[in-house]
């Protein structure tokens, strides 16, 4: 029986969609593997946002390469999509699926009849399109298709002895001697256009305690530094029927917690004849389902209107926590970014959000070194950052984006420059995080136990945002409980039990 191994990178949406996928793989009868070093496959779920992500799966298809050279390497998501030709160039890579085709990387390994659904060169592509598990009527366009069915005859190979990529099978252990090495084959490239078709809906829980549920994908925004648009498509959201769905089958499963994602969840239901926004969503699911407690993973800043605001004040259900992106607190630097909305709009919406719920987690991402960022737009948006209650961020350097408007852009920003700047900022957080930790301090706050341990203490997460040690806890995880909170030390909550609702 096929073995296989997945490595998710980057943001919840990917995450999700590993998850969905290891669900397929799992109904299409292969087996999980404990680790790459273990397996027949090894398939990575990649995200291409910055030039970091990229080269950190690099890193990946080297290090399983070396660690397990009969280890075939399937590389899908956001860099499969974007840069299918530089990933074939990697030792060891068997496959390259983009977004395109993601959903049809069970099909492709799959075993059929006793034998593998890689057939002949050719047939592999027939095959996947044919028997696509929950979507076998989906056909994608390929606008960019390499199946070679020989290897690199650079070394002298005749045709007889060409070692074709699709003739190996994915059964047996890895270290099975009769298969050749992946690093003579020529990969197979499966990349096409992003259609309207919704992949990755099926949920499976890959997480004990919070499982993450992606209700919306791709974006219509064009901020000019973002590939994510060229790479995940256009907006397009999960029908309300099939969230309700999915959200009461993690219900029975007993889960107390859902993170409902997107790549641009505030977009959700606009491709839906307007029949349905996210807040309506937000409302359907709390009418209709029982789900204990959903929490929002981020959300654009013109997304969050009084009526969302209010709704989370006033809801239990919902997690106190907004991750609200900000980029820049400089206007100039926004317009450049193509970023739609103003400083005073963001400062109006966070503003809200703390008056109304005082002790929620307020978090964003911010960018430093973007193209033609001066030390003025850096001042302006370091006061900017230090006059809104955050209590984290995610800071990051700019990345440039081959195909992005800001790739091209004049004045780039000096490593060196992006990287003091991004200092300033870490202490300006840090400063607030602190004081919001402290602050916690006596508070009684409704949490969920994870599948964690910290120096053997069981770890909860609040619904502000907040992990805590409990010492001394026998709450298994998966439990919605009421904690106090005893004391702040070193960046670190602790406290005790008040009680359990399981």
């Amino acid at each position: 029986m096929g073995t296989f191994h997945i490595l998710n990178f980057g943001c919840r949406a990917s995450q999700a969609d590993g998850a969905a996928l290891k669900r397929q793989l799992l109904d299409a009868g292969l087996h999980e593997a404990s680790s790459a070093d273990e397996s027949a496959v090894a398939i990575l779920n990649t995200c291409t946002v910055t030039a970091a992500a990229d080269a950190e799966v690099r890193q990946f298809v080297r290090r399983i390469h070396r660690r397990n050279p009969h280890c075939r390497i399937l590389v899908t998501g956001c860099y499969a999509q974007r840069a299918p030709n530089e990933i074939t160039q990697l030792e060891g890579v068997a496959w390259v699926v983009g977004n395109s085709h993601k959903h049809l990387v069970s099909s492709i390994l799959a075993e059929k009849s006793g034998d593998p659904v890689m057939g002949r060169p050719g047939e592999q592509e027939a095959n996947a399109h044919a028997t696509t598990g929950t979507n076998p009527q989906i056909a994608v366009p390929l606008v960019q298709i390499q199946t070679s069915n020989c290897s690199k005859k650079s070394q002298g190979a005749s045709d007889e002895d060409a070692v074709c990529s699709s003739d190996l099978p994915i059964t047996g252990s890895p270290d099975a001697s009769p298969a050749p090495s992946p690093q003579s084959l020529v990969p197979v490239v499966l990349v096409g256009e992003i259609t309207e078709e919704f992949h990755f809906a099926p949920v499976f829980a890959d997480d004990r305690t919070r499982p993450t549920l992606k209700i919306q994908d791709g974006c219509d925004a064009r901020c000019s530094f973002c590939i994510i648009p060229s790479v995940r498509g256009q907006s397009r959201s999960l029908p309300p029927e099939r969230v309700l769905e999915q959200v009461r089958q993690l219900q029975d499963a007993g889960y107390q917690e859902v993170v409902l994602s997107g790549i641009n969840l505030g977009g959700y239901g606009r491709d839906l004849d307007r029949r349905i926004n996210f807040l309506g969503m937000l409302e359907l699911l709390l009418r209709e389902t029982s789900m204990a407690r959903l929490r929002i993973s981020s959300i654009e800043p013109m997304d969050v209107g009084p009526a969302l605001i209010r709704l989370v004040a006033q809801e239990a259900r919902l997690a106190q926590h907004f991750h609200v992106p900000l980029q820049s607190g400089s206007d100039r630097i926004l317009r450049l970014m193509n970023r739609r909305y103003w400083t005073r709009q963001y400062s109006q919406r966070m503003l809200a959000i703390h008056e109304q719920i005082p002790n929620a987690a307020m978090g964003a991402d911010v960018m430093v070194g973007f193209p033609g960022e001066t030390d003025q737009d850096h001042a302006d948006s370091l006061r900017f950052i230090a006059s809104l209650p955050y209590t984290y961020l995610h800071i990051f350097p700019f990345s440039s984006r081959p195909g992005t408007p800001a790739a091209t852009a004049h004045a780039q920003v000096n490593g060196r420059v992006a990287r003091e700047r991004s200092e300033e900022i870490r202490a300006v957080i840090n400063a607030k995080r602190q004081a919001f930790l402290a602050a916690q301090v006596g508070q009684r706050l409704a949490a969920i136990s994870l599948d964690e341990a910290d120096e053997g203490a069981r770890v909860a997460l609040t619904t502000n945002y907040l992990k805590i040690s409990l010492p001394g806890c026998d709450v298994p995880p998966n439990r919605l409980i009421d904690v106090t909170v005893g004391r702040a030390t070193s960046g670190k909550l602790f406290g005790y039990v008040e009680s359990s609702s399981r």
